[in-house]
């Protein structure tokens, strides 16, 4: 017996987790407001039974009141003429009419009760309705507002935006890199620059001293500006010296 009631549970518990599953909170609400607004037909028509029903006994019973009143009246009028029996009989009669007024009188006010709590109920249920419409629509644009933000949000969560923002670094790496072998390339260039022109003055030095060295041979000394720095020389030289110094250079050159 305790294994079946734990598989009912069981079985129950899933069911009512399937049916919650399955809530459309805009459905579910719609059929709520339209199952009162049903209780409200029946309740209304149950209402206008127990008027009809209360109208038909308030008949009866002036009918019967009405009735209970005659005979008393014709009592007093056969006793006033000395029928005594005509006036029983009457009274009789009366005593009739008069019995079942009297029930009808009872059922008349229970009917009365009876209409009364049925049209407060009424005009409850209506209150309740116009109250849950009211609600219904807002708990309607809740639930609209709560779809909208729960799609925007699986709309931002698919965009991969680690991925966007991974190539942006990339790029910005690899203008970096460009940037860094330009101004590479400009420094560069600049040193070869620097360098031609080291070479062009290392080259103007030499062709400067043998310049010199051939104005002395032609016996033109240069003057002192035109010689290089450390290269003056005084105003008497030895030529031989000089002379064997020079065909020393010739000789490097030729074989150069």
């Amino acid at each position: 017996m305790g294994l079946l009631d734990r598989l009912s549970r069981v079985v129950r518990a899933n069911l009512n987790d399937l049916v919650s599953k399955a809530e459309d909170p805009e459905k579910v609400l719609e059929q709520a407001v339209i199952d009162m607004q049903e209780d409200l037909v029946q309740l209304r028509q149950a209402v206008a039974r127990a008027i009809a029903t209360q109208k038909r006994t308030e008949q009866q019973y002036n009918k019967n009141q009405s009735e209970a009143n005659l005979w008393q009246q014709r009592a007093q009028l056969a006793l006033s003429k000395g029928d005594e029996n005509l006036a029983r009989e009457a009274l009789v009669r009366r005593k009739s009419f008069a019995d079942t007024a009297a029930t009808l009188k009872q059922q008349l006010d229970q009917q009365s009760v009876n209409v009364d709590t049925l049209k407060r109920n009424l005009i409850a249920l209506e209150s309740k309705i116009s109250e849950a419409k009211t609600k219904k629509d807002m708990l309607k644009a809740r639930a609209n507002a709560a779809k909208a933000q729960r799609q925007l949000q699986d709309t931002i969560s698919g965009i991969d935006t680690k991925s966007a923002m991974g190539a942006f670094e990339r790029m910005e790496d690899k203008v970096m890199q460009l940037e860094a072998e330009s101004e590479s390339a400009a420094e560069l260039g600049g040193m070869g620059i620097e360098r031609q022109f080291a070479q062009l003055e290392a080259g103007s030095g030499v062709e400067d001293e043998l310049a010199a060295m051939k104005a002395q041979l032609a016996g033109t000394p240069m003057s002192q500006e035109a010689l290089p720095p450390g290269n003056e020389r005084s105003s008497t030289p030895n030529d031989s010296a000089i002379d064997a110094e020079l065909e020393d250079l010739r000789s490097q050159l030729d074989r150069s």
